[in-house]
């Protein structure tokens, strides 16, 4: 009789394990036009969603953080130089046009550069769901 020996070798990416989860069907077809949307099952997709979660795939890369940091202290001084003009104006004293403006314009800045990045992190959110990146 033959000595041979036989390996079994499961797949790495097999999945052995299984979670259930009980939704509502609206918030199954959230979650099923979300992963529509985002080219995946809802099993793949609703996995991602957990595993990031969780924690252990974590949503925001080191560069996202800081990017985020940064807007976040550009927030902040905008915010301190629109307290400092609110101050001015409840105390009855005068405030050039050109300080509102200027204040206005550094709030539309960094708005829209927070809208651009929420939309990349979304956007690479799907491509990494979808294995792409």
């Amino acid at each position: 009789m033959d000595d041979a020996k036989f390996e079994v070798r499961l797949e790495p990416n097999r999945k052995g394990r299984m979670v259930h989860a009980r939704v509502s069907a609206d918030e199954y077809a959230a979650i099923e036009k979300a992963a529509k949307a985002a080219d995946m099952t809802v099993s793949g997709f609703f996995r991602s969603l957990i595993i990031e979660g969780a924690g252990a795939q974590p949503f925001l890369t080191e560069e996202d953080r800081l990017v985020m940091a940064l807007l976040l202290e550009d927030m902040r001084a905008i915010g301190v130089n629109l307290n400092q003009v609110a101050r001015a104006l409840n105390s009855g004293k005068g405030v050039h046009p050109s300080d509102v403006d200027i204040n206005l314009g550094n709030v539309q800045r960094v708005q829209a550069a927070v809208m651009t990045e929420l939309r990349s992190l979304a956007r690479r959110a799907g491509h990494k769901r979808r294995g792409e990146g």
